[in-house]
């Protein structure tokens, strides 16, 4: 009986035997030496991977940021049109009462818009001037609804943060549209804007009309737009909570300071 005996076993034998009566420096040139090749080699490499990778890491920010900035744009091109039509029902009322203050309320109205055009383009925008903006609407509304309305707007800001432009508004919107323009009796909405290290706290509360509402009433459009901005200015850093009962309509909404 015959038994083959494999040839590779004597060569790696001879090379371990090689290895081990090398010298330690000679091992550690021979390796320096396969080091420096592979580096030489694997470098350039690397560097190109490394210039794909970033490269296509930043068409994908900027592709991404593109998107962002088209949609709040598309956003608050929803949100103009629905705070100009409500003004405008706003000074149509008091142009059929014939009333003397609608050149107070269109010079309001100029202000409003000449900052919603001009000067709120910008992702972020000065507090100081949002509340400005939320105080000028205010004025407009209590020349609508006169005493029908109990109006309490709270500020306790010590420094001027930034936030994104119309987000308050649109929630103070609401609280007219669907709480005081449909109360007989007198309605109510208060207000606060705080600033509490860096988070800025907003609420509102408001009385709900007794008559019969849309059933959507917070869900509307524009409290859709509101949420959407939320989630792409904001992402996981802002807290929002809505309380709506038979009685009255609760908005807490907290934003870290920008």
């Amino acid at each position: 009986m015959y038994f083959y005996e494999p040839k590779y076993i004597q060569y790696y034998d001879e090379l371990a035997k090689k290895y081990a009566e090398d010298s330690f420096w000679e091992r550690l040139t021979s390796f320096s030496v396969f080091l420096s090749k592979s580096i030489k080699f694997l470098t350039p490499t690397a560097l190109l991977l490394m210039a794909r990778f970033y490269n296509n890491q930043q068409r994908l920010l900027k592709v991404n940021e593109q998107k962002k900035t088209a949609e709040l744009t598309a956003l608050k091109h929803q949100l103009n049109p629905h705070f100009l039509f409500n003004t405008l029902n706003n000074i149509y009322a008091l142009a059929i009462k014939k009333s003397d203050q609608t050149p107070e309320v269109i010079d309001k109205l100029s202000d409003i818009l000449d900052y919603m055009l001009y000067r709120c383009n910008d992702t972020y925008v000065s507090l100081q001037k949002e509340i400005e903006l939320i105080e000028n609407y205010l004025s407009l509304e209590k020349v609508r609804y006169g005493k029908r309305v109990q109006i309490s707007f709270e500020k306790d800001i010590q420094q001027d943060v930034k936030i994104a432009p119309l987000l308050l508004l649109t929630f103070i919107e609401n609280a007219f549209k669907h709480g005081v323009s449909q109360e007989l009796k007198e309605a109510f909405i208060t207000i606060k804007i705080s600033l509490e290290g860096k988070q800025i706290i907003f609420y509102i509360e408001n009385s709900k009309s007794k008559t019969k509402v849309d059933k959507n009433t917070k869900d509307c459009i524009g409290l859709k737009n509101v949420k959407k901005q939320l989630d792409l200015l904001y992402l996981n850093n802002y807290f929002l909570d809505i309380e709506n009962t038979k009685e009255f309509y609760k908005v807490t909404l907290k934003l870290l300071a920008k």
